[in-house]
């Protein structure tokens, strides 16, 4: 037979066969792995000759050998010890799931009648009270004979303890994370020294499983969790909104929303409904959705500003909340193509008293959520560092920004002639100084204000930059509009002067190659009655990230788009 070949640098006990080709690397396996018949040839490295081993290495390799047999039985034993007890185990359980299904619980009618609970919000003199609540398992916990569960209801967090004969029925064994339950119990105050959501625990004494979700490979932590990929989350937004993070999210802004209309309530200002389908642009005709309307070409809605505008005569300074839309191909942290667009429209005004109010909607919009204990708690809980901004705002000029970019060396893409990056012979993007007419990127922006630390109103943009609408400063081609920018998000807030002067209107369409014909009832506006105005947007979505510190827009948005 052919010698078994050992090679000690080369070789492997795990893939080797004992071939000069698949060496083995010890002999002492290669002794465990042969007959007693078989030679053997060793060498130290593939550059040495193969030769036959010395008799004191053939006698250690045996008791290598030895070792390894008797290693490979005490596992086999060991497994088979294992493979016995986990056998042992399931049958046990087997059986206790069997005797389960005999215990069939019923409410106690002797027991004082339990009280409907519609949410969780517990007052301490419900305590001693038997109520019965329903919810979703949000946490499960089964320790020896006693269960405890986290139940959720969607107004808050309930921890709910089963022990004795209700904790042994086939539902109880057989219970997972995300079912639904009804739960019957004696609401009382968690020991000393123990935590729970509001600080009771519901010690039950009836339950019923009203919706099983499946455990196994489909249980709801291996459809998702934290770790998954950020593609996985987004396709299972409807689950990852079942988490802590993201409902809380979601009901900051509730609140937040809530606290803008007070605050324009305050500011009296009133809500209008403006149409989400229209016929005109107004941000610019590359960034609308278009799509047939009976015939007609139409557009879901840039903005609701030109709307808003209209109403000043008859109702005075107007809000709305409406989504708007941009067709705008952006991964970026910050854009969505759908977006909770809050918008204002003031009339008989000037451009230092338009900053003015957008700064006192922000600042009263801020106390109101910090005045609220809930909304207080959700922003502590999301972001415990957040501070009410101090007043008063900065302001700098977009030529001031310039400067302030070039001084910190922030630097631009360089473009050619045709607005395209130039790139060198590397195919590295070319890097220059901004200078006055460059259009300032969202990456140069967001930087300055992070440096800065605090609310920033960039103001006096070039005309060729802004939207045709916007007012001039008198004998420049700088215009009255502001962005309000904000640490971690950069823009929230964009807002100018409108132009009010009829003939500047008209010479705006034309500049803008924009037919008036469909602006009609926007350029009466000028027609019968101008005066001095201006207005904003402000994104719902980048705000909420900035006060709740999230990554991304996606994450403020209930089903991002």
């Amino acid at each position: 037979m052919a010698p078994i070949h050992i090679d000690e640098t080369a070789g492997s006990d795990t893939t080797g066969n004992g071939t000069p080709d698949q060496p083995y690397q010890t002999l002492g396996f290669a002794v465990y792995s042969s007959s007693a018949t078989d030679s053997f040839l060793t060498r130290k490295d593939p550059n040495g000759t193969y030769e036959e081993p010395t008799q004191s290495s053939l006698k250690k390799a045996k008791k290598t050998s030895e070792g390894i047999e008797k290693k490979k039985k005490k596992q086999e034993e060991l497994a088979a010890r294992e493979a016995k007890e986990k056998n042992e185990a399931k049958e046990k359980k087997d059986k206790l799931l069997e005797e389960s299904k005999k215990i069939i619980l019923t409410e106690d009618p002797a027991l004082p009648k339990a009280v409907k609970a519609w949410n969780f919000s517990f007052d301490t003199d419900k305590r001693t009270q038997r109520v019965r609540v329903s919810g979703w398992v949000h946490r499960l916990r089964d320790q020896k004979d006693i269960i405890f569960l986290v139940v959720r209801d969607g107004t808050g967090y309930l921890q709910v303890v089963i022990s004795g004969k209700v904790a042994t029925t086939y539902e109880a064994l057989t219970l997972t994370l995300e079912s639904t339950v009804e739960v019957v119990g004696t609401l009382q105050a968690v020991p000393e020294g123990k935590q729970a959501p509001g600080g009771h625990e519901l010690i039950v004494d009836y339950w019923k499983v009203l919706g099983a979700a499946p455990g196994a490979e489909d249980a709801f932590t291996n459809r998702v969790n934290e770790k998954s990929d950020p593609s996985i989350q987004a396709d299972l937004r409807h689950l990852v909104l079942r988490g802590e993070t993201a409902s809380s999210v979601l009901r900051l802004r509730a609140h937040l929303l809530s606290a803008f209309r007070e605050s324009y309530a305050h500011y009296n200002l009133l809500e209008v409904t403006p149409p989400c389908l229209v016929q005109t642009q107004v941000e610019g005709g590359a960034t609308l959705f278009k799509l047939d309307y009976y015939g007609q070409p139409a557009f879901l809605t840039q903005s609701s500003q030109l709307y808003l505008e209209t109403v000043l005569p008859s109702l005075g300074d107007v809000f709305c909340v409406q989504e708007s839309f941009r067709a705008e191909n952006s991964h970026t942290r910050r854009h969505l193509s759908e977006f909770t667009h809050l918008e204002a429209e003031l009339a008989f005004l000037t451009f230092d008293d338009l900053m003015d109010h957008i700064e006192n909607i922000i600042c009263k919009t801020v106390d109101i959520l910090l005045a609220n204990p809930t909304s207080a708690a959700l922003i502590k809980q999301l972001n415990p560092k957040f501070e009410a901004p101090a007043r008063p705002f900065m302001k700098i000029s977009y030529v001031e920004a310039i400067d302030w970019l070039n001084e910190h060396g922030i630097q631009r893409p360089d473009e050619d002639a045709e607005g395209n990056v130039i790139k060198d012979e590397q195919g590295q993007i070319k890097m220059g100084a901004h200078k006055v007419g460059d259009d300032i990127a969202e990456a140069a922006e967001r930087q300055m204000t992070d440096i800065i630390g605090k609310p920033v109103f960039l103001h006096g943009f070039p005309a060729e930059l802004k939207s045709f609408y916007m007012k001039k400063v008198s004998g420049t081609n700088y215009t009255e509009s502001c962005d309000l920018l904000m640490p971690n998000v950069g823009e929230i807030v964009g807002g100018s002067m409108r132009i009010a002067d009829l003939a500047e209107l008209a010479a705006a369409y034309k500049r803008e190659g924009i037919d008036p014909e469909p602006y009609y009832w926007f350029t009466d506006q000028r027609k019968y009655g101008t005066c001095e105005h201006g207005g904003y947007g402000l994104g719902v979505e980048r705000f909420l990230a900035w006060l709740a510190d999230r990554f991304t827009v996606r994450d403020c948005s209930l089903y991002p788009r």
